[in-house]
């Protein structure tokens, strides 16, 4: 059956005019909410749904929660990004996007709701916000949510994240092909995404049956800042005797690379010809002090642009199972990593076979 009867159908069942159910079909905002919800459970009956094109949105207005820095470029361009990313991808349809701050932990129950219980919002996505009593509350409420960088652990959301445990990984390998076997992990560990980013790192000392310490291979430092990576670098160069030190530095993000660069600098050690230095992000800066900076680019614009087309699946079919998309990062080999060769005779560090 062509649409055009389908659509007479649908009107027929809802005895609603079939301009309005065209209207409605191809997601135009100039009609009632009752009428729409008609419409689209009507759709649904028939398979309608399941046939017409993704590239439509079928609601009016979303709200995008996510923590105050997200909305400040200066304070956290990732999000920042992410955001961009949505209202770009959402720019071809007659949406209206509203925002709304909410802290990571412990955020405003009644804020919350107020929003979400708002007749202009159809539909949500979190950014980053990791509190079980948002989540339980989003699922709870029935409207179409999204949540990005954020995972729902009752598993009642659907989510859209970087592969950071994937990217920990292959990043630590990464430095283990070009010969390195002493790496100085920088990290900031204020939420589970870097905590996932660490455990694949110590997958790929597994793997490569290389022993992992976190006395040694491990710095932390309490924020993605590059004064607190600075710090954090030039401390650990005072205590670390030369013949001790690291052949390579893997830091958290592009802004941590640039402490870790000036403390080795200040320490008048060469990048990358004393110690290499890598990071995961890659985005924010191309190069510092001119080095230009190896990294595995963690996907942040398209998270934004992945969710919207995830919400439009969510709409088109509901019952749909759920489920968690993760986007995997992307290596740019600059100038900052440099290739060493290892010793022919390095034993295995574990003796013990698969089999014991």
């Amino acid at each position: 059956m062509n649409g055009k009867l389908k659509i007479r159908e649908i009107a027929a069942q809802t005895g609603l005019s079939i301009s309005t159910v065209s209207r409605v079909l191809s997601g135009k905002s100039n009609t009632s909410e009752a009428a729409k919800q008609r419409v689209l459970a009507s759709a649904r009956q028939q398979g309608v749904l399941d046939e017409i094109s993704t590239g439509r949105m079928l609601l009016n207005g979303l709200v995008v929660f996510a923590p105050q820095r997200a909305f400040d470029v200066r304070s956290d361009i990732f999000y920042y990004k992410v955001i961009q990313g949505i209202a770009q991808a959402l720019e071809p349809h007659e949406v209206r996007l509203r925002y709304c701050c909410l802290e990571e932990n412990d955020s405003d129950v009644s804020l919350f709701l107020q929003k979400m219980n708002e007749p202009a919002t159809e539909a949500a996505m979190l950014i980053g916000i990791d509190d079980p009593y948002i989540h339980s509350l989003a699922a709870d409420l029935g409207k179409p949510c999204i949540l990005i960088n954020c995972r729902d652990r009752k598993m009642r959301l659907p989510g859209i994240a970087p592969d950071h445990q994937t990217i920990g990984e292959f990043s630590a390998n990464y430095l283990f092909e070009q010969g390195h076997r002493h790496v100085l992990h920088l990290l900031c560990l204020r939420r589970y995404t870097m905590e996932l980013r660490l455990a694949g790192i110590r997958e790929a000392y597994q793997a490569h049956n290389l022993p992992f310490s976190s006395d040694d291979a491990l710095l932390t430092a309490p924020s993605f800042g590059a004064a607190d990576a600075e710090l954090a670098v030039a401390q650990f160069l005072e205590h670390c005797p030369a013949g001790h030190r690291p052949t390579a530095i893997l830091a958290g993000g592009d802004y941590m690379a640039v402490g870790a660069v000036n403390a080795l600098l200040k320490a008048g050690l060469r990048v990358p010809q004393d110690i290499s230095v890598m990071s995961m992000d890659g985005f924010n800066l191309a190069a510092i002090h001119d080095i230009p900076l190896t990294s595995v680019h963690v996907p942040r614009d398209e998270l934004g642009e992945e969710a919207v087309r995830m919400l439009q699946r969510r709409l088109m079919q509901p019952n749909t199972p759920l489920g968690n998309l993760l986007l995997n990062g992307t290596l740019v080999a600059r100038d900052s990593v440099r290739r060493v060769r290892t010793s022919q005779n390095q034993a295995l560090v574990q003796k013990d076979g698969v089999y014991g």
